[in-house]
């Protein structure tokens, strides 16, 4: 079940005793008692279903060892530790199989993976019943161990875990939850592999695509006068409904997009809203926002909605504004003086205005961001700031050919900290949005040694043609900044227990590192260290360019970050007003809210069915805008810094108080750590235009 790779597995016979960096990395990582290893990956149906039987049987034996434990055996180490040791190789299975669901170029495969996860996440359910291993550990708890630091936070949060499973409940009550939620997890697990698999091509004459960039038509061109467009291609998405003048074609466009995997999801909905009320119920929370709030910063549901209806309240008059003036440019463009701005307008005339007001043309800007450039830039960035050496490695398997690894370790002591993935343009069948997927968690293993993570890139950026190479947008270069960010979360980590690694963290603050590291592609000296056009590489993005760039963002930031609180206002009140009872009213309420807070959708549409974030962060979307306060703030740090946002002291703060930690201390005491002061929400207000007054 160790998901580990012989050094020499992938060679031929002959070569075996070549040089081989990945078998000098897992030498050097034995001098810092360390273990370095790589996914074996599964790649036939048959052996991921063997996986998840093998994973299940290793996982019941660990647990029997735990259950059969008498009062006066237990100890930390044979309960609380080593539950979190059977986490941790479940997690190698389940994560492996979760990327390869996701990612494999062979669709049987990827079915596979999606019927072994479910297998597994079933099970995994059941392991919070198990009444042995919990006698156990309440035997444990019993001896009032006298436990400090992480070792104290494992313990009175595994404990906890059970509580919020009903192991203290009446055994029926207990039984009727473990069946719910067996239930929900293979819905959960169908939701999320049908937006994957959702997919429209859309079919438009030369004529509907006016305004849309002639590099982008190239690429789409399938017949004399015929375009086809990938509605679930978020570039081609943004492509289209950016810059196409023709209000018929983005209305047209954003009605197919807007019902990708409606029919295939809208049910399963229901139902596991459904189920996450019931399940909640039967625990004692008035509905299920409350109880994944619990154990997040925000502690409740109804903190959550105050938090974001004040900034729904905040942004009113520049969200009022903002569409006012994306208005008058409809009336100018349509003559029609009572014209009015629809969801699918938003995108257009907002980049109509950076253009015209600001002379921001957003297409033209990706000259400055060939891929690999970007690429290298930011790891000389990360590399510099984090103290970090990145070494290119041939990855011993690839499931798609253009796959990259990299190894990762410190630049002052050569300490390997881990290998990171990256699978980067898109393809039929692959996710389709842009994520860092864990593969190997950082762990204390029992024998003392620290198994170092790895982690994978999974994004899809635009392809590179035989004119060019792929050619990023600016928002672009923002995602990954921010994905990379995660992966560095994920790689430095050095807690010792797997449930507190990397990004193991609060919901609502795992984005906040990562939100603050977008910041670093609006910094000039940032810019001018990688962005260059790639048909003259001396010609850099004018300071004036910039500077407008900014000023359109403020300009337009009232609009797009409405739409983030109506995504997170939808998703609280789906998960606080949805029962058994009105499950026919989803999509309904749904389109409500949004339409309330942002911009009335179309009739007839489903976003919701789409939206993948309703599954893993269930009542939690709030906790985007949560984190980017933090993450505001905590770029200030940089921004008084003396080296700005290439201050290797603060960075290596960061890397210290942040990354290293993870969830092994509480986190509000790692941001002021960081900060070396209370947490303001100042910095974030002003970012997003919010008056305080």
């Amino acid at each position: 079940m160790a998901a580990t790779l012989a050094a020499c597995s992938s060679l031929k016979k002959n070569d075996c005793c070549a040089p081989n960096p990945f078998a000098e990395f897992q030498n050097r990582a034995a001098k810092f008692n360390s273990v370095v290893a790589l996914p074996q990956f599964e790649t036939t149906p048959e052996e991921i279903a063997a996986t998840a039987t093998a994973t299940i049987a290793a996982g019941n034996t660990a647990l029997d060892r735990i259950g059969k434990l008498g009062a006066g055996e237990v100890a930390f180490a044979n309960t609380i530790v080593a539950l979190d040791d059977m986490n941790f190789q479940t997690g190698l299975a389940s994560e492996r199989l979760g990327l390869i669901e996701q990612t494999s170029t062979n669709a049987a495969v990827r079915e596979a993976a999606t019927e072994a996860l479910k297998k597994l996440s079933e099970w995994g359910v059941g392991v919070d019943y198990r009444e042995d291993v919990y006698r156990a550990l309440k035997n444990f708890a019993a001896t009032t161990p006298q436990l400090a630091g992480e070792d104290k936070k494992l313990f009175v949060e595994t404990m906890r875990d059970y509580r919020r499973a009903g192991l203290e409940l009446p055994k029926a009550e207990r039984d009727a939850v473990e069946k719910l939620r067996k239930e929900l997890t293979g819905l959960e697990t169908d939701y999320d592999n049908n937006v994957t698999k959702a997919a429209k091509t859309v079919k438009f004459a030369r004529a509907e695509l006016a305004g849309v960039p002639d590099d982008f038509l190239a690429q789409i061109k399938t017949g004399a006068d015929e375009f086809s467009v990938k509605a679930n291609v978020t570039w081609h998405y943004l492509s289209l409904m950016d810059n196409c003048s023709v209000e018929a074609t983005r209305k047209k466009f954003i009605a197919e997009h807007d019902n990708l995997a409606r029919e295939a999801n809208l049910p399963l909905l229901q139902k596991i809203l459904g189920l996450r009320d019931d399940i909640a119920k039967k625990l004692s929370y008035a509905n299920y926002a409350d109880l994944t709030t619990e154990v997040k910063m925000v502690k409740s549901g109804a903190n959550a909605v105050k938090f974001i209806e004040d900034l729904k309240t905040g942004l009113q008059p520049k969200f009022a504004a903002e569409l006012e003036e994306f208005r008058q440019m409809k009336i100018k463009q349509t003559g029609d003086a009572n014209a009015q701005i629809f969801i699918w307008d938003w995108r257009y005339f907002s980049n109509q205005l950076k253009k015209e007001k600001y002379n921001v043309d957003a297409e033209q800007l990706r000259v400055y961001f060939p891929y690999q450039r970007v690429l290298d830039g930011m790891f000389a960035i990360y590399q510099r700031i984090f103290g970090l050496k990145f070494e290119k490695l041939e990855a011993p398997y690839k499931w798609v050919g253009d796959l990259q690894l990299y190894a990762v370790s410190d630049a002052k002591t050569g300490e390997p900290m881990g290998l990171f993935y990256l699978d980067m343009f898109p393809r039929d069948g692959k996710y389709n949005h842009f994520a860092q997927f864990g593969i190997i968690a950082g762990k204390k293993l029992p024998d003392g040694k620290y198994q170092r993570p790895v982690c994978c890139l999974v994004c899809n950026f635009p392809s590179p043609t035989a004119e060019h190479p792929s050619l990023m947008s600016h928002a672009e270069v923002e995602t990954i900044f921010h994905e990379f960010g995660h992966a560095m979360h994920t790689i430095l980590t050095r807690a010792k227990y797997a449930r507190f690694s990397g990004t193991s963290v609060p919901r609502d603050f795992v984005e906040a590192p990562s939100q603050m590291l977008e910041n670093w592609p609006w910094d000039k000296a940032v810019l001018d260290s990688f962005a260059a056009d790639y048909r003259d590489p001396s010609k850099k993005i004018p300071a004036e360019i910039l500077a407008q760039l900014k000023t359109a963002r403020l300009a337009t930031e009232g609009v797009r970050y409405r739409r983030q609180l109506s995504f997170a206002l939808m998703d609280l009140t789906l998960h606080s007003q949805i029962t058994a009872t009105n499950l026919d009213t989803v999509l309904a309420l749904s389109n409500d809210k949004l339409g309330e807070v942002f911009l009335p959708l179309l009739p007839d549409t489903a976003f919701v069915a789409y939206f993948g974030h309703i599954i893993g962060y269930g009542a939690g979307y709030y906790g985007y805008a949560w984190a980017d306060a933090i993450a505001a703030d905590m770029a200030t740090v940089f921004e008084k810094s003396p080296g700005g946002y290439y201050d290797e002291n603060v960075g290596m703060r960061l890397r210290k108080e942040i990354y290293e930690v993870g969830d092994s201390r509480d986190v509000n005491e790692s941001i002021e750590k960081f900060l070396g002061r209370p947490r303001s929400i100042e910095p974030f207000l002003k970012r997003i235009g919010v008056d305080k007054e």
